[in-house]
């Protein structure tokens, strides 16, 4: 038994992947390598922007450099492996390296879904009660909500990594995935998880379902007070914001759900890693755009550091 779980330790998984090292899959990597570069470079811009101008300086930015760094580790710690077993024809992936993923995309996937909470929050509070927005969404309001979904994310990551780790993988070692995450990797397991399942559900009604359903509650008690506005453009206009929000969250969070909250037997390799590139690649890449890019703050810091880098 113990020689059994020391090969256990010490083999690597196999990753099968996306797609295949032939040249039909050019285009599908070639996609993916782009929005990659997209991504990280995207959200480094936002970065800056929001570290350079002290306009930016406000809650707001604040918690979205949070978002814009977890999006930066989230898809650097799934790309970069799969760009390297397309371009080198291996798909392995060492124990301590398949761990090393679920933690870190434990930690990221938890922490951006309390920390989306809380930017709902933050606009909640100043469409629908700016005259104690200075109170509620103080300095130090924010730095606790940014440090508490780092933390509790990582808190959450090691339990779910350490439990997920410790089950013998009797069968093949081939992962039907793109990346190393726990609903795949317990489909390998020779003995019952089904007690693990249930610790999962629990993470996903704390991870998943609150948060999602306190957005819903922000944003709706938002377009109340939008649309009692007088004006019909400022309705129009934080109408679309709201609704580019709803959209770019609901594509986060309902992929993320189904896959998380479904028991083992219902899982099918093709419908996981679907779903899975919606919340790891795809919502990384429209989150600068719909939170950043289309507010005029952003542009016009953007606009002056293009201005002192590249005119003075």
């Amino acid at each position: 038994m113990m020689g059994h779980e020391n090969h256990t330790f010490t083999s690597d998984f196999i990753l099968l992947g996306l797609f295949s090292s032939s040249q039909s899959s050019l285009v599908s990597f070639s996609f993916i390598f782009i929005i990659f570069i997209m991504t990280v470079t995207e959200n480094t811009v936002i970065i800056l922007l929001i570290l350079r101008d002290s306009r930016l300086h406000t809650p707001m930015y604040f918690l979205l450099s949070h978002l814009s760094f977890m999006d930066i580790l989230h898809i650097s710690n799934i790309v970069p492996k799969m760009v390297t077993d397309f371009l080198s024809g291996s798909r392995t992936i060492s124990f301590v390296g398949c761990g090393f993923q679920v933690f870190l995309s434990l930690t990221l996937l938890g922490g951006e879904c309390l920390l989306l909470a809380a930017m709902s929050y933050d606009r909640y509070v100043a469409i629908c009660h700016p005259l104690h927005y200075p109170i509620l969404m103080n300095d130090y309001v924010c730095i606790v909500m940014a440090r508490g979904s780092w933390l509790i994310g990582t808190v959450n990551s090691i339990v779910h990594t350490a439990y997920a780790l410790h089950f013998p993988f009797c069968a093949s070692r081939a992962i039907d995935h793109f990346f190393c995450e726990v609903p795949a990797m317990l489909k390998l397991s020779c003995v019952d998880t089904t007690l693990y399942e249930r610790g999962i559900y629990v993470s996903g009604l704390i991870f998943l379902l609150v948060p999602f359903s306190l957005i819903v509650a922000s944003y709706v008690q938002i377009l109340i007070t939008v649309f009692q506005m007088k004006s019909s453009e400022a309705r129009k206009k934080s109408f679309s914001t709201c609704s580019f929000h709803m959209m770019v969250v609901t594509m986060y969070y309902g992929p993320f759900i189904f896959t998380y909250m479904r028991p083992k037997s219902y899982h099918t390799p093709g419908q996981d890693k679907s779903l899975a590139i919606f919340y790891t690649i795809l919502t990384p890449t429209f989150n600068p755009i719909i939170y950043s890019f289309r507010n005029k703050d952003v542009l016009e810091a953007m606009k002056n550091m293009l201005k002192s880098n590249f005119l003075y």
